[in-house]
């Protein structure tokens, strides 16, 4: 009897500090973000893992979320080998990352969020990076340029805005052409595109961009009306 009421403990502790964790983890993604409609967590340890804050998987559903701006319609992702601050967690403090965590994950984003998150830096200051590498000339109006629409299709991208210069303001429409050429490295082509002198017209303009080392993309994927991308991600602590 006194064997199974130490179970009966030992259990209850545990579960105690599963959904503390689980509390934890969301309160932590719940952080990271600015809305979000949809999340769940599980948590896979064992009982000495959990006690020592070692813990082998988390696996984490969310959708409707917006990260920097960015509305992101649904995301899948499995973290792995991971440590926290149990001893903080345990006295009410804030979930922290002890070591480098590799994130397995897949996310979705329809055509109407990636619209929504036009207005984002994060989104519009990527644009205007690319296209600075792309079209050296447009540099100087890169700042200025206010991004107003994109249409996906098949690995495409047609990206519409304006030219706001002190004066004389212009259209300008890029389509770009998404190819992966390893988990680290996106070629993007200039398939059609016009502007202020109509200087992209007819002309192919391509470049390679490096994603970094805490990044493995295995699929990036743009279809009408979605983009997919599968891969890999270090997170920091």
């Amino acid at each position: 009897m006194q064997s199974q009421n130490s179970k009966t403990k030992s259990d209850s502790k545990i579960r105690f500090i599963t959904n503390l964790l689980t509390t934890a983890v969301k309160l932590f993604l719940k952080s990271q973000v600015s809305h979000i409609e949809e999340l769940s967590v599980e948590i896979k340890a064992g009982d000495r893992q959990l006690l020592s804050g070692a813990i082998p998987q988390v696996s984490i559903f969310a959708s409707n979320a917006v990260y920097k701006g960015i509305h992101v319609t649904q995301i899948k992702l499995v973290a792995e080998n991971i440590r926290i601050n149990i001893g903080g967690v345990l006295k009410g403090q804030a979930l922290k990352l002890l070591d480098i965590v590799p994130v397995q994950g897949e996310l979705s984003i329809s055509e109407a969020d990636l619209n929504a998150s036009l207005s984002s830096e994060f989104l519009s200051n990527g644009i205007n990076d690319a296209l600075v590498q792309l079209l050296p000339e447009s540099s100087r109006n890169s700042k200025s340029t206010i991004w107003q629409k994109i249409t996906l299709g098949h690995n495409l991208a047609t990206i519409c805005g304006t030219m706001t210069p002190e004066t004389d303001p212009k259209p300008i429409e890029v389509c770009l052409k998404l190819n992966l050429l390893s988990g680290q490295e996106l070629h993007l082509t200039v398939v059609n595109g016009q502007c202020i002198d109509n200087s992209l017209n007819n002309n192919s303009i391509n470049d390679n961009f490096y994603l970094g080392s805490d990044v493995d993309i295995q699929e990036l994927s743009l279809f009408p009306g979605s983009l997919t991308c599968r891969g890999r991600v270090n997170v920091n602590p």
